[in-house]
């Protein structure tokens, strides 16, 4: 299904390809990064308990002392640790933390769920093309936080979400896939919320996985889902 949703995105192989991850024979690493409850997270530990899938979650951070991620991951017996930026002297000696960390564990995708926090030029410099977010519209359209809100107080009739590369920007990096949503009359920021959240728990699984068995290219700014 995502590779309909993106056909008409593909450019021609003359664009330079990024260095994604390719093909491989193990299970993708893969850390996920988030700041509150964890629900794209329980949907990725539920699909990789259920199903034969190509990724494995080795380990979750979360920016917030006592965020119901960590308990979410060790629950499922995954490592998980709580950095919070206000216990380091700078935002970079918080992001080698969290680079330590990575490296530690031999992660090769990073994923932000739920992480709400600008990522910065050590985690980015490092994780160059193999770091996704997901966020609750259909970007470029409302950018940054509270984006159901957004979508609500700007009267559109269709939002949802996307998975998206991160750069140095806000929400702005390659997408990869996205979701869409009706918005109606009768819906306000919570209920357009628990919409996108149904949408984002199948989509991120979908999303990972793909990318586990090297099948998203990047083309610059276009992506490609072989």
């Amino acid at each position: 299904m995502l590779k309909k949703q993106v056909s008409s995105l593909v450019e021609s192989n003359n664009h330079k390809q990024s260095n994604c991850i390719t093909n491989r024979n193990s299970k993708l690493a893969v850390a996920v990064l988030a700041s509150g409850n964890g629900s794209n997270l329980q949907a990725l530990i539920d699909a990789q308990q259920e199903g034969s899938l190509s990724y494995e979650i080795k380990v979750v951070i979360t920016d917030k002392h006592g965020a119901r991620a960590v308990s979410r991951a060790r629950e499922s017996n995954i490592v998980a640790y709580e950095y919070a930026p206000k216990d380091y002297p700078s935002k970079a000696d918080y992001e080698q933390q969290v680079l330590n960390c990575l490296n530690k564990h031999n992660i090769e995708l990073v994923v932000l769920a739920g992480y709400m926090r600008i990522v910065g030029a050590t985690l980015l410099n490092a994780f160059d093309g193999r770091m996704i977010n997901l966020h609750p519209s259909l970007l470029p359209s409302f950018q940054g936080i509270h984006a159901p809100q957004q979508a609500i107080d700007a009267g559109v009739k269709v939002s949802g979400c996307t998975i998206h590369f991160v750069d140095e920007g806000l929400d702005t990096g390659p997408i990869i896939a996205q979701q869409p949503v009706t918005v109606t009359f009768a819906d306000n920021a919570d209920t357009l919320q628990a919409k996108i959240q149904k949408l984002e728990h199948k989509l991120i699984v979908d999303v990972v996985e793909l990318i586990a068995q090297g099948r998203v290219k990047r083309h610059g700014r276009i992506i490609e889902i072989i």
